[in-house]
């Protein structure tokens, strides 16, 4: 399982850098072009211009894109995918080669059946059986009733998150009647930011 949480980690890291390879090299040392080379990010004697970095970062982060994977029928994967934009893959695998974001989401709803079914997929990530090239980044779960979850299920949503950052979507009334442009809850404002969507 820990697997899992260092892959997401990993990729995070490496999503993070500027990707940039070493530049330039420049000599050093009392043997001038014999001592040892130091590799210099970018050009000598010129500083890399601030606003470029932070503008290059800002457009990865909006072309940044999630496959939502239904775990179970129901999931509500169609309607996360609405709301937050990104690719409803259903219950199939997203593919990448078709350019298909292999950055996913898994979902379902908080029932028993439905954390039964995110922990089976979550399986599947954690022996390595997935399609290659898909990261798994988080769960979202799904509110499957209003009201408190019985303790029962807060304890397995709690070994689920100790694995994997799980993000939770509260029940929505309007959603089940198709309106799905309403304001979102503060509960959801973490989701909303990690998507990219504009937070509540």
């Amino acid at each position: 399982m820990e697997g899992v949480a260092m892959r997401a980690n990993e990729t995070a890291a490496v999503r993070g850098s500027d990707g940039t390879v070493p530049g330039g090299g420049a000599s050093h040392g009392p043997g001038g072009p014999g001592g040892p080379e130091i590799w210099i990010r970018g050009a000598v004697g010129e500083a890399d211009p601030e606003p470029r970095y932070e503008e290059d970062h800002q457009l990865l982060a909006r072309a940044r894109e999630f496959s939502w994977i239904a775990t179970h029928g129901g999931a509500g994967s169609s309607t996360l995918a609405t709301v937050f934009g990104g690719h409803d893959a259903g219950r199939d695998w997203p593919r990448p080669d078709r350019g298909e974001p292999a950055s996913v989401l898994l979902v379902g709803r908080t029932h028993a059946a439905g954390l039964d079914a995110v922990s089976h997929t979550l399986d599947i990530f954690r022996r390595g059986d997935a399609p290659p090239g898909l990261d798994l980044d988080a769960i979202v779960l799904v509110a499957d009733a209003p009201g408190r979850l019985p303790r029962q299920l807060t304890q397995r949503i709690k070994v689920i998150n100790s694995v994997i950052d799980v993000y939770r979507v509260p029940w929505m009334p309007a959603w089940r009647t198709g309106d799905l442009n309403g304001p979102l809850p503060r509960e959801a404002a973490s989701l909303a930011r990690l998507t990219g969507r504009a937070t509540p």
